[in-house]
């Protein structure tokens, strides 16, 4: 079945990766007995949320081998064994998935109760996790190494929906009451967080007892660094041995042998609050829509390093270019006639800023009043979600959530989607996302993907922008960095220096 799905998924989500852009963590005979020097990492998102799991928070603690899920992701996109070692589907509805020998960071064994109960914690999370957006499920202990998960609909893709770094196993000391979730020294990585210090800084060490064989690196000391310029210098000075998001204003400031380009699944999309405001109305919507020039965005602010907006998936979802239909019935764009809106994005992927000053220009052009507000994403999150902007500008990898391209339209674009920030509550897009959630052959799903994307971009609360290519800087002592399209990988057991 393993072997079944494997197939499926990578069909699903094939995306063009060179032998060189996923690198290899290390094998646990490579890593074994490692006791090299600790890593300096720099990262562009200060936790947003204490490092919980059920939000933005997630994919820094898989970023930093905290945490793992049942699955993961392989370079192909498909689901590849993490803490479960394999598993079967059991009727339409469940799946029983079988557990390795694992112990969980504070020395408790992973067992079939400890998953099923952090599995259920995060089905109670508010707001929901995106991967299970759409989702019910209800996971249950079978003896000491099986854990049976059954859904109220069939769900084709769940081992693909199970790697999300949002549904990550911790043990069960890590849940207190009212819903806090401490993950300092209560996940499965091959790192141990011993210690987040606000937003400036944390340190974890290494988890001599992990699964998959000791770390080749003793341990990492992070530094969150907002601004994208003071990233760049860390890794010049020396500071720090791996700075992410390098502004592409800093590219050409490192070596050629410090710098890495990765293609990846992000989208920067302007997206419009379809719910309250003056983008309430269709026809100023499609105003907005038609005042974007995404060649200028493309070629001016990312200097080269994205593609012009072609649709909520971008060019390494290479099976969807071909797919790919124009939106029906395009709205009449209306007069803006000096509407005044709100523009929101925030600093930590340091294009957003210039990409919001450039399409502030775009739209007063137009015949807009444009009010540009920008904050650390951190602190600007909460509104966004609120729908408190009429326009806001974001990056959004369409992968990272399950692997699963529907799921990010179901969290992004439906009545009920938890990471709605464009408001949107369309009756025609939650039945053409239904649709496509119900649809299991992988290119009959992957025609239903674009049949509902086609159906989002026709209510223009969602302009794509720019597809984007992440710039990583590389200390040219270190290897072993795991640079992958998702964005969930950044260090593992084989990172060294």
């Amino acid at each position: 079945m393993r072997e079944r799905l494997s197939r499926f998924s990578a069909v699903l989500l094939v995306l063009p990766l060179l032998a060189g852009c996923f690198a290899s963590g290390g094998t646990p005979e490579d890593s074994a007995g490692g006791d090299g020097s600790r890593l300096r990492v720099a990262l562009a998102f200060p936790p947003a949320e204490r490092l919980s799991p059920y939000g933005a928070d997630a994919t820094i603690l898989s970023r930093l081998g905290v945490t793992e899920g049942l699955t993961a992701l392989d370079a192909n996109g498909a689901a590849v064994p993490a803490l479960a070692s394999s598993w079967r589907q059991d009727g339409a509805r469940a799946w029983v998935f079988t557990l390795r020998d694992a112990v969980f960071q504070d020395g408790t064994e992973v067992t079939a109760s400890a998953v099923a109960a952090s599995l259920a914690r995060a089905t109670e999370a508010e707001p929901a996790p995106a991967a299970l957006s759409g989702v019910t499920l209800d996971a249950r202990a079978q003896g000491a190494d099986r854990v049976r998960i059954t859904t109220r609909q069939p769900d084709p893709v769940l081992p693909l929906r199970l790697t999300s770094p949002s549904l990550a196993v911790l043990a069960p000391g890590a849940y207190g009451d009212e819903g806090h979730v401490d993950p300092v020294g209560t996940a499965t990585g091959p790192f141990v967080l011993t210690k987040l210090s606000g937003s400036a800084s944390a340190t974890l060490d290494r988890h001599d007892d992990y699964w998959g064989g000791r770390a080749q690196a003793s341990g990492i000391d992070v530094r969150f660094i907002a601004d994208g310029t003071a990233r760049a210098a860390a890794l010049r000075t020396g500071e720090v041995d791996i700075a992410e998001a390098v502004p592409v204003a800093q590219a050409a400031s490192l070596d050629a042998d410090v710098r890495r380009e990765t293609a990846t699944a992000r989208t920067t999309s302007l997206l419009l609050n379809a719910r309250s405001g003056p983008f309430k109305d269709p026809a100023l919507r499609a105003a907005a829509r038609a005042a974007v020039d995404t060649a200028a965005l493309a070629d001016g602010v990312y200097e080269g390093y994205a593609d012009a907006g072609a649709g909520i998936y971008g060019p390494a979802v290479t099976w969807a270019e071909g797919k790919r239909r124009t939106p029906d019935g395009e709205t009449r764009a209306a007069d803006a006639d000096g509407t005044a809106i709100t523009l929101a994005t925030y600093d930590n992927r340091p294009e957003l800023p210039e990409v919001a000053q450039v399409l502030k220009q775009q739209l007063e052009r137009a015949g807009f009043r444009v009010t540009l507000e920008v904050r650390e994403y951190s602190r600007i999150e909460s509104d966004a979600l609120d729908g408190e902007f009429d326009a806001f500008v974001l990056a959004r990898n369409t992968l990272v959530d399950t692997g699963d391209p529907v799921a990010v339209l179901a969290s992004d674009f439906t009545c009920d989607g938890g990471y709605n920030l464009a408001s949107l509550c369309e009756k025609g897009v939650d039945q053409a996302v239904a649709r496509a959630e119900a649809v299991s052959e992988s290119g009959a799903r992957q025609d239903a993907a674009m049949a509902a994307e086609a159906e989002i971009l026709a209510t223009d609360a969602v302009v794509p922008l720019v597809h984007q290519r992440i710039i990583t800087g590389v200390g040219a002592s270190v290897q072993g960095v795991l640079l992958d399209p998702y964005e969930r990988t950044l260090v593992g057991t084989g990172t060294r220096r």
